[in-house]
């Protein structure tokens, strides 16, 4: 391979990574929001650079051929250097100007950072934020985030976590579905009625299941993993559904069942890379996070 490893640059090590991972365009574009053809051209300059062939192309997607295989982890090993090499530059930058970039689920994003983000932007306006709603686990420390508002706990590795608050739920239903269908008065009831479920993600069976009520995926006559959509179906009266009761008190247009049904809340933490915690406008808005998650919600108990 001569010099060829001594010109080419970051990226088309990640395009490499994220096609293998993926195993196709498409999953890597979505991985690394850059366009296919974009990925495409990266890896074929990746592997003209090397005058190697690392994938197979077939039909449904990228494959690894075993010289792609034997390239794997170290280009992964590359990617953690990467990573910390970029974690520690940054965690020594010690000014306040700059940007803060913050993951949070979709719900909290669209219905609570705004009123959050705007605190932040008043007290210090030379910081920018970069919001990023998902409800994937995003790498803090590949900095795919600074800071995380999640409704878990990170497990990851030189991550600093600390729970903020609670989120409570409820059992909501749109008035125009009641009108039709009639308000269920005991839980015998409820369960004749239809209730909106996820499709993929199974906390809501579990959780059923826990309170004593042994339901299965095919319970539900509605199923929806996206929150937010979730709530529009609660909301256009499909069913009968359960999510954060900050957000649906909100709505004129539903109504609350059962409001003394013991749901557990959703806890919610912050976390961020340790080598990022004390950087000067990292801390404070972490500060405001706390401060303000903590005013919307019940503070978590200590």
């Amino acid at each position: 391979m001569d010099d060829s490893l001594s010109h080419f640059d970051w990226s088309l090590v990640r395009a490499f990574l994220a096609v293998a991972e993926t195993g196709s365009l498409s999953g890597a574009a979505r991985q690394l929001s850059q366009s296919q053809p974009t990925l495409g051209r990266q890896i074929k300059l990746f592997e003209d650079q090397l005058n190697l062939r690392l994938f197979d192309r077939q039909p449904r997607g990228f494959t690894l051929t075993p010289t792609g295989e034997s390239l794997l982890e170290p280009a992964r090993a590359m990617r953690d250097a990467f990573g910390q090499l970029n974690l520690r530059a940054a965690g020594r930058d010690d000014r306040m100007q700059g940007t803060v970039r913050i993951t949070a689920s979709e719900v909290m994003a669209r219905h609570v950072m705004p009123q959050v983000i705007l605190q932040i932007r008043e007290a210090e306006p030379i910081i920018q934020i970069e919001l990023v709603p998902s409800d994937a686990s995003e790498n803090l420390l590949f900095r795919e985030a600074d800071i995380a508002v999640r409704m878990y706990r990170s497990t990851q590795l030189d991550v600093i976590t600390k729970q903020i608050a609670e989120a409570k739920l409820g059992v909501y239903v749109a008035k125009t579905y009641l009108a039709k269908h009639g308000t269920p008065k005991t839980i015998e009831a409820l369960m004749e009625h239809s209730i909106i479920g996820y499709d993929r993600d199974d906390r809501i069976i579990q959780g059923m299941r826990a309170m004593g009520w042994p339901v299965t995926r095919d319970f539900f006559d509605v199923r929806c993993d996206d929150q937010n959509t979730y709530w529009e179906l609660v909301r256009g009266g499909c069913g009968i559904g359960f999510t954060q009761s900050l957000m649906a008190r909100r709505d004129p247009g539903v109504e609350q069942l059962f409001p003394d049904l013991p749901l557990d809340p959703l806890p919610i933490w912050l976390a961020a890379p340790e080598a990022m915690r004390s950087t000067p406008r990292i801390k404070r808005v972490w500060d405001i996070l706390e401060a303000e998650i903590s005013s919307i919600f019940k503070p978590a108990k200590p």
